[in-house]
């Protein structure tokens, strides 16, 4: 098994891979040999008939053995998706007589239906058909009981989730089916109920596909969320070592911790599986669709229900095409997933790939957005096109807005596009220092219509878009976090200047914020009314620690000058922003 901190999903595809692997020589060798029997030119026809069925069978053979491989202990689903061992168990104990009875028994199903024999095709293929379907429904019964079945221990763990509180309507559904097929078969309804046990068959396949696509969403997810955790841990002694410097004293309010935004894996991992569920559902609509759609054509009866008509080109010709609840159904298909996406698609483009890519936290919300911009953006599109609403359709709509902007909202027009020039230009990120009117705080979020900044107070203040393009806006971390702090001290005339400015020299010298490669200035700046004035002028690397430097430097010149018998007079001025 991997370590912790290498751990990743490229380990469980390739062990699926093998998996599936494993899974092939029995199936070829059963397909080779139901090829060989069906295209041999001295093949009677009940040797092809045997070919054939041993051809459909083949595919439903590999599936189920690929399933089992991946139950085995220490297999896929032991070690990698975290499966019961109580599950695993059943699985493997009803897997192993279904490929050994079931198998054989629809191969034959096949044969017969194949060979078409004059007096004993219709009584062979019912009672064949009589055993898979009697069959399939035991195996229903066991792997899917809510007491002894594969979903007991979760069943048992989540008492108020919605499947447990269902369970007494989806499982007698899934015994019912395959005994209903069985009362049809009885009643002389053979070629119904073997075409509709074919679409079941299909439907069981397109479920182990999603179960195994799903759990490889979540593997995927819990590796995603253990390298952000594993990522915010080796940060936590540099975080620890920050915390312990000295801090500013409470008359200097206090310190404001600005750092980039964090990912946090709890949330990303609780808005992720959400949209990881959603898309395996709406995978499985569509599956069981395309499943169903064929023996089902009563469903083509939504397709008649014309709810209005428009007038539109197709294939170069002007028709009158209809809209009928068939297309109603679609858009309303969309507008689910396309809500679903916009809520939880940019966790899972924060997991997925802005994590691997070195960009910052201003960067991964500008994409995030725009995503979910273009999202809707193509929803409405497609909607609109499905209702035909296409240009000439909707230009009054178009007029009419443009008088209601001309009266009253263009203001907030103004402010979106100011927000796609923010989100696009870039001259404020989340996360950056602004100073806005007499505001200093952090962007926290950039919406349609306004960007929020929370001051040092954690008051929130909502600055319109409009206002950051067009008006005076304070940016200190735009293209750099450096910052320069300004201290004025002022001395008695009797002082010693050469041994004040050694002294402030010493002071800036011992403190580990202040950078090295760009050299304070200290000057001696001029001669005031009742004290002499020198000028500390120093660089930060970020205004993170401004506050706590500011007042660590105040206090050490206090302490320095004091223990060389300097006096300070006039009052240290307060730091000003340079």
């Amino acid at each position: 098994m991997c370590w912790v901190s290498t751990d990743c999903i490229e380990f469980t595809l390739k062990a699926i891979g093998l998996t599936l692997l494993l899974a092939v020589p029995w199936p070829l060798l059963l397909a080779l040999l139901g090829w060989r029997l069906e295209a041999s030119l001295e093949a009677t026809p009940f040797t092809k008939a045997i070919g054939h069925g041993a051809l459909e069978v083949a595919f439903a053979l590999f599936s189920l053995r690929a399933f089992r491989l991946l139950c085995i202990p220490g297999g896929v689903a032991d070690r990698h998706f975290r499966w019961s061992s109580q599950a695993l168990r059943t699985f493997r104990r009803h897997f192993d007589w279904v490929i050994w009875f079931l198998a054989p028994v629809g191969c034959v199903v096949y044969a017969v239906h194949s060979y078409q024999h004059a007096t004993y095709a219709d009584s062979l293929e019912r009672i064949a058909l009589l055993v898979v379907m009697v069959g399939t429904a035991l195996f229903i019964i066991f792997l899917s009981h809510p007491k002894r079945g594969v979903l007991s221990a979760y069943l048992a763990a989540n008492p108020t989730s919605y499947i447990n509180r269902l369970s007494s309507l989806w499982y007698p559904l899934l015994v019912v089916m395959p005994l209903g097929l069985a009362l049809l078969a009885l009643l002389g309804y053979v070629h119904t109920a073997g075409t509709l046990m074919r679409s079941l068959v299909a439907e069981l396949w397109l479920m182990l596909g999603l179960t195994v696509t799903q759990q490889l969403g979540v593997r995927w997810l819990t590796l995603s969320r253990r390298r952000l955790t594993l990522g915010a841990a080796s940060e936590r002694p540099t975080a620890a070592g920050t915390a312990a410097r000295p801090v500013a004293p409470p008359h200097l309010g206090p310190v404001p911790q600005i750092a980039e935004p964090k990912v946090d894996p709890e949330v990303l991992d609780t808005r992720t599986q959400p949209l990881v569920n959603s898309l395996v559902l709406v995978a499985a609509v569509v599956g069981l669709w395309g499943i169903y759609s064929e023996v089902l054509p009563a469903l083509a009866v939504l397709e008649d229900v014309s709810l209005w008509t428009y007038t539109g080109t197709l294939d170069g010709q002007e028709q009158v095409i209809p809209v009928t609840l068939a297309d109603l159904g679609m858009t309303l298909l969309i507008t689910i997933i396309a809500a679903v996406a916009v809520r939880n698609l940019p966790a899972f483009l924060e997991m997925a790939l802005l994590q691997r890519i070195a960009i910052s936290a201003g960067s991964r919300y500008t994409i995030k957005t725009l995503t979910g911009y273009i999202i809707v953006s193509a929803a409405a599109l497609t909607i609109f096109s499905t209702f035909g609403l296409s240009w000439p359709q909707i230009q009054w709509l178009v007029a009419a807005l443009g008088v209601g902007i001309g009266f009253g909202l263009q203001e907030i027009v103004a402010n979106f596009i100011s927000g796609l020039i923010i989100l696009f230009e870039r001259p404020v990120r989340v996360g950056d220092i602004v100073t806005i009117g007499n505001t200093t705080g952090v962007v926290s979020q950039i919406r349609i219509r306004a960007t929020i900044v929370r001051s040092w107070d954690q008051q929130e203040l909502l600055v319109p878009n409009k206002a950051l393009i067009t008006g005076h806006l304070l940016n200190w971390t735009l293209s750099d976090r450096m910052n320069r702090i300004v201290i004025a001290v002022g001395m008695d005339y009797a002082a010693d200047i050469p041994q004040a400015l050694d002294r402030l020299r010493q002071v800036v010298a011992e403190n580990e914020h202040v950078l090295r490669d760009l050299r304070p200035l200290i000057t001696f700046e001029g001669f005031g009314s009742n004290a002499l004035t020198l000028v500390l002028r120093c660089y930060l690397d970020s205004p993170e620690h401004r506050l706590a430097v500011t007042s660590q430097l105040h206090q050490s010149i206090h302490e320095t000058f004091r223990a060389a018998g300097i006096a300070i007079t006039g009052g240290s001025q307060k730091a000003r922003e340079g």
